[in-house]
């Protein structure tokens, strides 16, 4: 457990998003932190303080006086965590963050903290815009404070854009990401990344397709990773079972391989960085079947033509200063193979998948990989978590940047 005996405390303001604050203790504890929880008194209006000392087995702090008259110590409070997460932070709380206003409990062990302190502002469309929003949340880095950004998605006054909270598990991920001693990721804030990932059916009649075992893991893994660093990514994802409709990111669902490729082609000259995880079949059937193929004779031939290659189309296609990132699999010579693609197809940077190792491969939760860049320069990971490779190969990216 990454986070065993660390001590995780949760601010809570006054934020609709403050009803999700529950999962985002559950997935700490269940991860062996300690948690505690403080708020105003507006945030009881949202979630209960009872669900959430429940949850904690440790009282909610609201105020400097305890039930039974003694001084709740805001200051013991503070050097207690390791780490202060304000989690959704209003825009009113923000503004007396900024300006050294201690009025409540919170903001109290806010001014006491010598543990990194981490801010979620969470509001609606036209708030998060207003300038003197956005200059406290400026002021706020530069006092050393980590300001997590606002994700763009359906808010409660009806409209869509930038301003709901992180989703638990996002909130959830960082802050186990800060406590395995990982580098920080690069701020790809404002930056558009594509990422094909999945396998790619092709179909042989309506019954029966070509296609192969990829699970599409790897492709959500590095999809969130990104998200993580604040990008706006597009997952362009073939038949899977790992996308559930909550992600916080586009997520575009295809089939096969064409129509993967004109996915990517509407994407492509918008984004930043490019990523091709999929495992896209190299053929397809000259001809698809309308009814059902029947058994006949002892052999059955399909004459097969070849499929776009996606990866260098993007390679002929890169504008100056974009990034291409490809994926190889190779049985034999794989090293040697994977850096003939690399140049072959115009790429940054290719990542070099294990399919000999046991635990590696298609359809795991771990990997081991290498990563080889266009000068020449390679770098092997072990067997681990594939959320845990998209953290590394985003920090290799990096280079490129």
């Amino acid at each position: 457990m990454a986070l065993r005996g660390k001590h995780i405390l949760i601010g809570i303001t006054g934020g609709i998003a403050a009803y999700k604050i529950p999962l985002l203790v559950r997935l700490l504890i269940k991860e062996g932190a300690e948690v505690r929880v403080m708020m105003t008194e507006a945030a009881a209006q949202f979630v209960s303080p009872f669900t959430l000392a429940t949850l904690t087995g440790a009282p909610v702090g609201m105020d400097f006086r305890r039930p039974d008259g003694t001084w709740n110590n805001h200051v013991a409070w503070a050097h207690w965590a390791d780490l202060i997460l304000m989690a959704p932070l209003t825009a009113n709380t923000l503004a007396k963050i900024v300006n050294g206003q201690a009025d409540n409990f919170p903001l109290a062990v806010l001014m006491s903290a010598e543990c990194p302190v981490w801010l979620s502002p969470s509001m609606d469309l036209e708030m998060y815009r207003y300038p003197a929003v956005r200059d406290n949340m400026a002021k706020a880095a530069s006092y050393g404070m980590r300001v997590i950004p606002a994700e763009e998605g359906e808010l409660a006054s009806g409209l869509k854009g930038q301003g709901r909270m992180p989703e638990p598990e996002h909130l959830f991920e960082l802050i186990r990401q800060h406590f395995q001693n990982r580098p920080p990721l690069p701020d790809l804030t404002g930056k558009k990344v594509l990422i094909t990932a999945g396998p790619t059916y092709e179909h042989l009649d309506p019954v029966r397709f070509i296609g192969n075992h990829s699970s599409g893991k790897t492709g959500k893994a590095l999809a969130e990773a990104f998200r993580d660093a604040g990008a706006e990514v597009s997952l362009i994802i073939g038949p899977n079972h790992v996308v559930d409709g909550s992600e916080d990111y586009e997520v575009v669902p295809v089939t096969s391989a064409n129509d993967m490729f004109e996915e990517v082609k509407k994407r492509l000259d918008n984004s930043h960085i490019a990523v091709f995880a999929a495992a896209v079949a190299d053929y397809q059937p000259a001809e698809v079947k309308d009814n059902k193929i029947k058994k006949a004779d002892e052999r059955l031939t399909i004459e097969l033509v070849r499929n776009p290659d996606i990866l260098a189309y993007a390679g002929r296609h890169k504008k100056p200063g974009q990034v291409i990132v490809g994926f190889a699999l190779e049985t034999d010579r794989e090293l040697e193979n994977a850096k003939e693609k690399l140049a072959r197809k115009n790429a940054d940077m290719i990542v070099l998948n294990s399919l000999r190792d046991p635990g590696a491969g298609f359809a795991t939760d771990t990997n081991k990989i290498t990563v080889i860049h266009r000068d020449g320069n390679t770098r092997s990971y072990p067997l681990k978590d594939k959320k845990a490779l998209a953290y590394d190969i985003l920090h290799e990216l990096e280079k490129h940047l």
